[in-house]
């Protein structure tokens, strides 16, 4: 008997970090059509870094970079207004250094958004270093917003699946697909190349083992619709020999690729994985990363 019941999760308030870059600028927007989708408010942060630039900066220099920051933020929240005027909007110039910043801002149930390229050199606040740090580090789900802004809408948001494990953060991805009017689609690669000389060897019945994975997944779509009866799931396993390069391929034809975070082996440190690493550079669209403890069950008494 599963001892584990799982409920619809709630999705939070949305946290979006700014920079100045015009990748920044589109994440913000990004940010706010999501928060008014979630009917959640909209926080903007820039983490401005004093704390820290004030050990080698004099007060000139930290005085200019706060203004920046209070500028930024106010043509950010003026943007936003623009387009989505009934939307709640609140500002926040951090003194901290971003990644910090960003987390402390979200809370336990917020979810991270942020751009997928920065300024670059020092000023650099988004991905590369700071977007990896967030996406690797946060205990709340981070979006990569990546792709073309005009896009249009395909009306179905991707989860990249495994196994049984990943039920819990699978049904925040259905709070995404619901919250949008979307299908969610799960897809799971299959590929031979993993599972030979670990799981598997030459002589195991991989073909089995493949028909296991299809059963898997079958049965996390089901469970997914139990939760949500009125959400239309789909599922497929993919066979091919690079996971990266199939999720980026399906990144083309959706809204939103959802994935889990990987545990890291024994527990230690942060832990962003090859095929998330991949996605959130190279994917088509916006790119959410789960950590495996932010969705739990609850346990049967």
């Amino acid at each position: 008997m599963n001892s584990e019941t799982h409920v619809r999760p709630e999705l939070g308030n949305v946290v979006v970090g700014i920079d100045g870059s015009p990748s920044g600028r589109s994440a913000v927007l990004w940010a706010a059509s999501e928060a008014d989708r979630r009917g959640r408010p909209l926080h903007l942060v820039h983490a401005a870094d004093t704390d820290r630039r004030a050990l080698y900066a004099n007060a000139e220099t930290l005085q200019a970079a706060r203004e920046a920051g209070r500028d930024l933020l106010t043509e950010a929240a003026s943007a936003v207004r623009d387009r989505f005027p009934d939307l709640a909007v609140t500002k926040e110039l951090s003194r901290q250094e971003p990644v910090a910043g960003l987390r402390a801002a979200a809370g336990h149930r917020g979810t991270i958004v942020v751009g997928n390229r920065g300024l670059g050199g020092f000023s650099a606040l988004m991905l590369g270093s700071v977007g990896l740090g967030v996406a690797a580090r946060a205990e709340v789900p981070v979006i990569v917003v990546r792709g073309e802004g005009d896009r249009p809408e395909t009306g179905s948001v991707t989860a990249a699946v495994h196994d049984a494990e990943d039920l819990g953060w699978l049904l925040l991805a259905a709070a995404e697909a619901e919250a949008r009017k979307a299908a969610l689609r799960l897809v799971s690669v299959w590929n031979v190349f993993t599972h030979v000389g670990s799981v598997a060897t030459m002589l195991d019945d991989l073909d089995g083992i493949a028909r296991q994975r299809v059963h898997e997944v079958k049965v996390l779509a089901d469970r997914v619709r139990d939760v949500h009866p009125d959400l239309i799931v789909g599922h497929h396993v993919e066979t091919g020999t690079s996971t990266p390069g199939i999720l980026i391929e399906a990144s083309g034809h959706t809204d939103l690729i959802v994935m889990g975070r990987d545990h890291r082996p024994l527990g230690v440190g942060p832990s962003l994985g090859r095929v998330a690493h991949a996605l959130i550079h190279h994917a088509h669209c916006p790119v959410e990363i789960i950590p495996p403890s932010f969705v739990k069950p609850d346990a049967e008494p």
